[in-house]
């Protein structure tokens, strides 16, 4: 059996590579104008079981299913199982400020976790997901017309690409089968590449190339905690907390400027800073939450989240900030989340259906930064099934996001987007005693 599910893995994750390769618009992790500062737009974690409930997950315990958004859920499974998933995500975004309108589509990967056993109640989980994405690209022409009279026309251009990710291993174990409590390192890791350039139809000028590589790193902790409490028949109520460490920021921020004319280029700047030391930061986070489940029937919860960013470091660090006529600044993040699911008959035989998962959620979140002192604020709403693939637990989980970020008054650009993700589910017993030969 478990060289089955082996096979069945290297498959699915072939299958999902040739996806990306064949679908891959352009390099960008995810699309976004505001995604220009600091590291990038944060990515909404979980798997395609939490996207499709508004996020949810600090308050979750269900053993049909990884997450790991709280370190101290793992202990919610089985005890003999081993368990995996990955997803991918499309999105279709459309942008419009005053009377300009754009569109982009990204396609993705977005998390790969497998979790097991480690003894009695206690378990393991490591996986490898994105932190944040960096993806935009403006384009526009000189238009002072004393300025063009002088040296023609003139046009820019400006780029980013790149993610930050996070690879993590947490563990978990469960005291008197209520409380459980985990904790997870996690590992920063990514690029991020910022391009401008300024072309001159003039040969006689020369064209401007300037921009920033950054190179980041870093490690810091996450604790998790559950309380799980019977309160009626089968109905039961989670709280949950959880709490990453902020952590000083490493690697490196190389900047540059390049003039260029009839082939001939000069460096007009160039320097290489280490992070280490610079007050470069990843932010802490605080998660609570609650969660009420009828059985294996139904479950809602409600998740609040809040991370501190206004000592980032990232308005006075060349790379990170940015300059312009709109001024990004760093600020407090925070996010309101809830979610629903329900099983009609997880047992019925007759009707395949019933046996389906049916999820919906919704949530409203402020960005880690402000926009001329303004708040930039996302809403949205999820809804999501999971297909029951096979026997065990293995399933296909789908599920789509319709949101919006900003708005279109005092000159903000308004992101409209439907994304959509697909979860795999997949789930074997991988350490019970062979009984017979």
């Amino acid at each position: 059996m478990i060289n089955k599910i082996e096979r069945i893995l290297l498959i699915a994750v072939f299958f999902v590579m040739g996806a990306v390769a064949s679908a891959q618009d352009g390099t960008y992790g995810a699309y976004s104008p505001y995604s220009i500062y600091g590291i990038g737009d944060i990515s909404k974690q979980g798997t395609a079981f939490n996207k499709s409930m508004g996020g949810v997950g600090v308050a979750t315990r269900n053993r049909r299913f990884i997450n790991y958004l709280n370190p101290a859920a793992v202990t919610a499974r089985d005890s003999l199982s081993f368990m995996a998933d990955f997803g991918l995500a499309q999105s279709n975004n459309v942008f419009r400020q005053g009377d300009l309108k754009s569109a982009h589509n990204t396609f993705n990967i977005y998390n790969f976790v497998m979790s097991f056993p480690i003894y009695r109640s206690s378990a393991f989980m490591v996986g490898i997901t994105p932190f944040s994405d960096m993806g935009y690209d403006f384009s526009s022409v000189e238009t002072d017309p004393n300025i063009i009279g002088n040296t023609g026309n003139i046009s820019y251009d400006s780029f980013g690409t790149g993610s930050v990710y996070q690879l993590f291993a947490g563990a978990g174990v469960t005291f008197w089968k209520r409380l459980s409590l985990g904790a997870e390192l996690i590992y920063y890791f990514g690029n991020l590449d910022k391009v401008t350039n300024m072309d001159y139809s003039n040969a006689s000028y020369r064209s401007v190339n300037s921009g920033s590589d950054l190179m980041v790193r870093g490690v810091t902790g996450k604790f998790g905690l559950q309380y799980e409490q019977k309160i009626a028949g089968d109905v039961s109520v989670t709280i949950g907390a959880t709490y990453r460490l902020g952590t000083g920021m490493k690697g490196e921020a190389t900047n540059y400027r390049y003039a260029n004319q009839s082939g001939v280029t000069d460096t007009l700047k160039y320097s290489a800073v280490g992070l280490k030391g610079a007050g470069v930061r990843f932010a802490d986070e605080l998660g609570v939450g609650i969660a009420v489940k009828g059985g294996e029937k139904w479950m809602a919860e409600v998740d609040y989240l809040r991370s501190d960013w206004r000592k980032s470091g990232f308005d006075a660090t060349q790379g990170f900030g940015v300059s312009g006529d709109s001024k990004f600044s760093s600020t407090v993040s925070q996010s309101f989340r809830a979610g629903f699911e329900i099983v009609p008959n997880r047992n019925d035989i007759r009707y395949y259906f019933r046996r389906c998962t049916y999820r919906a959620g919704l949530y409203y979140d402020q960005a880690y930064y402000k926009l001329d002192g303004a708040n930039v604020n996302t809403m949205g709403v999820t809804l999501g099934i999971t297909l029951p693939v096979f026997r065990l637990y293995n399933g296909l989980t789908l599920g789509v996001d319709f949101g919006q970020k900003a708005h279109s008054r005092n000159n903000m650009i308004r992101e409209r987007y439907a994304m959509f993700v697909i979860g795999f589910n997949i789930h074997d017993i991988w350490f019970r005693k062979v009984q017979y030969n």
